[in-house]
């Protein structure tokens, strides 16, 4: 890789020639100016791991040239503040995808999308504080202290989200920044807006649906129209094989189940939760939650 130039270097991290794991890694390198071995200890992984992630990638694209792809750069970065956020563990590689988005913003500053994605990890990251109990256990958000939330980042974020939805086209980060500052804005749980987030999420499946974005979606309608409502929707959406075997769906329906009552129920569908949960800390939660209901 020749370039120099930061969106360059970040549309060839992109490069859909390159798996998840190596553009993650590459971004992390070429971009962030990560070592190896500082990359290994964020993502969790063998340095020599890295380095032949890294190496491969450098000879699937020694030559290329990119286009403008500025939604696979978004999505890369939004995968490495994920690769962070992930149980609220990891902070230093979810403020390494801050800086990154951050430096992006300021080579478009126009780009709505790209406004929203960092509104979106400001929003969320503010959160932080409070996603972490004593015991080193995760809290989950309606549990949170949120006196303890970033009141700066959530300030920043909004900000943010604001001009950029005043200026440039609504896209899908827009609309999850919209989400999330909905809920950062409710001083306690009970006073989120769950109608105006339900508006968002139909919103935001028009313009880019997923399996995510369903699930999202479903917890809206529960807290609107009641989990009976809910349940029915998520029996009906689980017919998509795509959204049957997302990491979240057990642990959607489990709440569903614990709130109309089938504890049985629900504590089987905490327990599978527990299985596909992709952080130590979130599988600890989820089987809490299904001991507590097994008693």
């Amino acid at each position: 890789m020749a370039t120099e130039d930061p969106l360059e270097l970040l549309l060839l991290c992109s490069h859909p020639t390159l798996p998840p794991p190596s553009q993650v890694a590459l971004a992390l390198r070429a971009v962030g100016g990560l070592t190896t071995a500082e990359i290994a200890r964020l993502l969790l992984v063998p340095e020599p791991a890295v380095a032949r992630r890294i190496g491969e990638a450098e000879r699937r694209l020694a030559g290329v040239r990119c286009g403008p792809r500025i939604p696979a750069v978004l999505d890369v970065l939004h995968r490495i503040f994920d690769e962070g956020d992930q149980g609220g563990a990891r902070p230093e590689l979810a403020a390494e995808a801050i800086r990154l988005t951050r430096r992006l913003r300021a080579l478009l500053p126009a780009d709505g999308e790209v406004a929203g994605l960092l509104a979106l990890m400001l929003l969320v990251e503010a959160r932080r504080p409070a996603a972490t109990a004593p015991d080193g256990g995760l809290v989950p958000p309606a549990e949170q202290d949120r006196t303890a939330w970033d009141a700066a980042a959530i300030a920043e974020g909004t900000g943010i989200l604001r001009a950029a939805l005043a200026t440039a086209p609504v896209g899908p980060y827009q609309l999850r920044a919209a989400i999330a500052a909905v809920h950062d804005a409710a001083a306690r749980a009970e006073d989120t807006d769950w109608p105006q987030i339900l508006a968002l999420h139909n919103h935001l499946q028009a313009l880019s649906p997923g399996p995510l974005v369903t699930l999202g979606r479903i917890e809206a309608v529960a807290e609107v129209h009641g989990p009976r409502a809910a349940l029915a929707q998520l029996t009906a959406a689980a017919v998509d094989p795509a959204v049957a075997e997302h990491a979240q769906l057990p642990a959607v329906r489990a709440h569903l189940l614990e709130a109309v009552g089938d504890l049985d129920a629900a504590a089987v569908e905490f327990r599978a939760a527990a299985r596909r949960a992709l952080s130590a800390r979130g599988r600890r939660y989820l089987e809490r939650r299904a001991a507590r209901l097994a008693r």
